[in-house]
């Protein structure tokens, strides 16, 4: 965990130069992670990283056949929450966006969760479609990459979902999510120990490439793209499994995925226990058990829409969001869809101000307050 601010000189200046500079937190809730990224915005200038929180929830794995999260996971959850909300004041953060994925918002008992993350900490959990993450995913390929990419195709293997987008502006022309996670795929496909039989990885290609029929016709009867792009854990990791630089190399370092050296790569992952999986470079232990359905996904991605490589890109659905808060900062208006305020959408993400508590005996008070705000 990131280390907080121990002093008022960590926090974020309060003088006229900073008047239109915003501090906002993003608080991300996946299937295995709660990750809050904390950024400054400021108009004309990227998102400046500022902090970084994240707690394992493994709300995936906590998930039972009829698609109920288990109580383990969901006091997990619950204590992630708290510790964001805490960093988040500690911070300075003036505005906080608490959002769920794929494994809460497909959950069966997601409303039940979600109200008593609220009752338990005071943030009410937003959720975004699998569409409007493709888009705000896509915004943030295209301000990486610029115009000069031309039409860009886009692929994000999560745990739940996985996103496709294709465009040549800014917001994508077609955005699509499909029940193609990494951790989805290898519970119901792949449950059983290593090794995976070729037969089993057989099936579970075909059921893939049938699940993308329809999406790729939609996206090969468009002028090829100029840049095909991957983001996501899932890509990053199968990108470094295969060659790419370390992420200390840091975000300009060009990192690719070739759908050769992928290929080479799937029966080998097969044969390995995920303790073994997890000693290869790239691969986490938390997600060495889904490495294997996340790379047969990327390899009939690459296969089914003709592409030999993908550029993986190091933005993806967060800093979608921070872009997209920063442009209606600098415009001055509110956030606007997808995150609605009070009285929008039920169950949008909602940007919130965040008030730090005042420090109590020499320390900082954990609790965060959290106001609607309203939409004027």
């Amino acid at each position: 965990m990131a280390t907080l601010p121990e002093t008022p000189a960590d926090l974020p200046s309060t003088s006229a130069a900073d008047a239109a500079r915003l501090r906002l937190g993003v608080l991300d809730i996946g299937s295995n992670s709660a990750h809050l990224r904390i950024a400054d915005l400021s108009p004309g200038e990227a998102p400046a990283p500022v902090r970084s929180v994240k707690s394992a929830v493994r709300l995936a794995e906590s998930t039972d056949r009829h698609g109920v999260i288990g109580r383990p996971a969901v006091g997990r959850l619950i204590g992630a929450v708290r510790e964001a909300s805490a960093a988040a004041s500690a911070a300075g953060v003036g505005e906080l966006v608490p959002l769920a994925t794929s494994a809460l918002r497909d959950a069966a008992n997601r409303d039940d969760v979600a109200a008593e993350v609220r009752a338990a900490t005071g943030v009410t959990l937003g959720f975004l479609s699998g569409e409007q993450e493709a888009r705000l995913t896509f915004l943030a390929v295209r301000r990486w990459y610029g115009w000069s990419a031309g039409p860009v195709l886009l692929a994000d293997i999560g745990g739940g979902s996985m996103e496709l987008a294709y465009g040549a502006g800014e917001e994508p022309e077609l955005a699509l999510s499909l029940p193609l996670g990494a951790g989805r795929l290898t519970r119901h496909h792949l449950p059983g120990r290593p090794p995976v039989r070729k037969r089993t990885r057989k099936a579970l290609r075909a059921h893939v490439r049938s699940v993308l029929g329809e999406a790729a016709t939609e996206i090969v009867e468009r002028p090829a793209p100029v840049r095909a792009v991957a983001t996501s854990k899932t890509f990053t990791q199968l990108a470094r499994l295969c060659g790419a630089p370390k992420g200390k190399a840091g975000p300009y370092a060009p990192r690719g995925l070739d759908r050769d050296d992928l290929h080479g790569w799937i029966p080998k992952l097969a044969k390995l226990p995920d303790a073994e999986r997890a000693r290869l470079r790239g691969v986490k232990a938390s997600r060495a058990h889904q490495i294997l359905a996340g790379a047969i996904v990327a390899e009939a991605v690459m296969d089914v829409l003709g592409l030999d490589r993908l550029d993986v890109c190091p933005w993806a659905l967060r800093e979608g969001i921070f872009l997209h808060r920063l442009d209606a900062l600098s415009a001055g208006r509110p956030a606007g869809p997808p995150f609605e305020g009070a009285g929008g959408a039920a169950g949008a993400p909602c940007p919130v101000p965040v008030r730090p508590s005042p420090p109590e005996a020499g320390e900082r008070a954990a609790a965060v307050r959290l106001h609607a705000v309203g939409t004027a």
